[in-house]
């Protein structure tokens, strides 16, 4: 991000693409370079790789952070919070490092954040006129996305995606436990239950060969009923409350 003063240098918000993956080598640095034309800095979060993920991220010029085993997407998100905090980032984007998400499309999520209309940005697979996605795919992230839906008033048309962009304000504050995909949602209960501004817009995603199997069955019913673990957790204690005033109103 080209400034042409000092003084704009001081005033514009500090923005950091952070990175998590596991096994990229054949896409993270082309990522890597593409992702650096939007922001001040690339951070990737090797998620224990073993094919050189970690080399060519840094040949890219991204700051790396390895886990050295494997521990899983909601860790390494966790990390990537982790990194914009200590690297003092105002603004913070989140992509996927397997060549699915179009790193030019970075811009796109950062305008709402900038133009102080939104805190948290989703870039949607389902805004497009056209959704490029594998059936089974897209019928997963609708019964996960509904399941997040149910009963909220803050409602997305992507529950799933990785690509994402928050204020520091929203990043700082998130507390997460989960280790798998359901993260994705945790994040966003998270930031709902603090009253975050919530936004999407469109991006486009490129995906390989679909492949289902017994292995993607399962992954997915396991997301499922963490999104609904997640949801009894956060409305569980409002439900409990309320019963209590009734009570004590009686």
């Amino acid at each position: 991000m080209k400034q042409s003063s000092h003084s704009s240098q001081e005033s514009r918000p500090k923005v950091i693409a952070a990175i998590p993956c596991f096994n990229t080598r054949r896409f993270i640095g082309d990522t890597v370079s593409r992702a650096r034309k939007y922001v001040d800095q690339v951070i990737v979060v090797d998620d224990g790789s073993y094919d050189g993920t970690a080399e060519a991220a840094r040949a890219a010029g991204a700051l790396v952070i390895s886990h050295g085993q494997n521990r899983g997407y909601g860790k390494a998100i966790k990390s990537c919070f982790e990194a914009a905090r200590v690297n003092a980032a105002d603004i913070l984007v989140v992509l996927d490092g397997d060549g699915q998400h179009n790193p030019d499309e970075i811009p796109r999520l950062l305008a709402p954040i900038l133009r102080g209309e939104a805190e948290l940005i989703i870039g949607s697979r389902f805004l497009t006129g056209e959704v490029n996605m594998p059936s089974y795919r897209k019928f997963g992230i609708g019964v996960i996305t509904s399941l997040f839906n149910l009963g909220s008033r803050t409602k997305v048309s992507d529950g799933q995606s990785g690509f994402r962009a928050y204020r520091r304000k929203i990043f700082e504050a998130l507390s997460l436990s989960e280790k798998g995909m359901s993260v994705s949602i945790e994040t966003l209960e998270e930031a709902r239950k603090r009253g975050a501004i919530i936004k999407e817009v469109p991006i486009s995603c490129l995906y390989s060969l679909p492949t289902l199997n017994l292995k993607v069955i399962r992954h997915g019913l396991r997301v499922a009923l963490s999104v609904v673990k997640i949801r009894l957790k956060s409305s569980l204690p409002s439900f409990i409350g309320g019963k209590i005033a009734r009570n004590q109103s009686l």
